[in-house]
């Protein structure tokens, strides 16, 4: 597995919907992430205020793990959707859920000003962002609509699709262009940290499901163990037909929700 870490700049930005916000990034290394696949995770690298240069991880012989050499420029580091490459006009576009500046990442994707840095670090080589199924069911947040767009995006002609997509707004119900047979069914939520309704809909509408479906869950950490407490336990659904991992947890910070997701991991097994 190669892991290539480079530093990008800000090239230009534009909010989608009022939540989603758009980043157009563009560097020298931009060829090296022709061939990643486009909707899987990368790891952003996010300066702090007061340090502009962004400093990457190095492996440690001793340790055995990823460190920094030093911690007083340490940056942020979040996970974001690898949503879009054009090579031609050299951008490498990444979506951010937009939460006003109480987090790193929507504050630097909000007030990052031309030629700002940031660094992105992802794994190189083609794969499968889903498996082949005749049908599909989308489920996810604000936070997780790049990914299911890309989705969206890529399944072919055909394919049968029910989505619920949970935004804060209704402005934030965004065209997403699709060949598959996509039903859409939109939820506006303005305080989802509070409760989400979305498990329970989804829920209601595994009786519908025919055979040979997959399901791509990815929302807040709540919503996903419902439905996939459901899914395995309640309708012995196999492990290969589900995809279901939070993407954020009420009241952590990423780096806090790390042991929710080492749960899902197992759980998932």
């Amino acid at each position: 597995m190669t892991i290539q870490q480079s530093v990008f700049e800000l090239k230009r930005r534009e909010f989608v919907s009022p939540n989603l916000i758009r980043i157009y990034l563009t560097g020298e290394d931009i060829e090296k992430f022709e061939h990643a696949t486009l909707g899987e995770n990368n790891k952003l690298f996010i300066p702090s205020v007061d340090y502009k240069d962004v400093q990457f991880p190095v492996f440690d012989n001793d340790k055995k793990r990823w460190d920094f050499a030093n911690d007083y420029n340490k940056p942020y580091i979040r996970t974001y959707t690898h949503r879009g490459l054009d090579l031609q006009n050299r951008e490498m576009i990444i979506d951010f859920a937009y939460h006003g500046d109480v987090g790193p990442a929507s504050a630097w994707a909000a007030n990052a000003q031309k030629g700002d840095k940031l660094g992105v670090a992802m794994k190189l080589g083609k794969g499968a962002l889903y498996p082949e199924s005749d049908n599909y069911i989308l489920v996810g947040d604000i936070t997780a609509i790049p990914v299911l767009s890309v989705i969206l995006e890529t399944l072919p002609e055909g394919k049968q699709v029910k989505a619920f997509f949970e935004v804060p707004s209704e402005q934030d119900k965004i065209h997403i262009d699709t060949k598959a047979n996509a039903q859409i069914e939109w939820i506006v939520n303005e305080d989802p940290v509070s409760g989400s309704p979305l498990s329970k809909m989804v829920i209601n509408f595994l009786d519908k499901v025919q055979e040979n479906t997959f399901i791509y869950a990815a929302s807040e950490y709540r919503t996903i163990k419902e439905l996939r407490m459901h899914l395995r336990k309640q309708l012995n659904w196999p492990k290969e037909q589900i995809y279901a991992y939070s993407y954020w947890k009420a009241g952590q910070s990423e780096q806090d929700s790390e042991a929710s997701r080492r749960e899902e991991r197992s759980e998932s097994n």
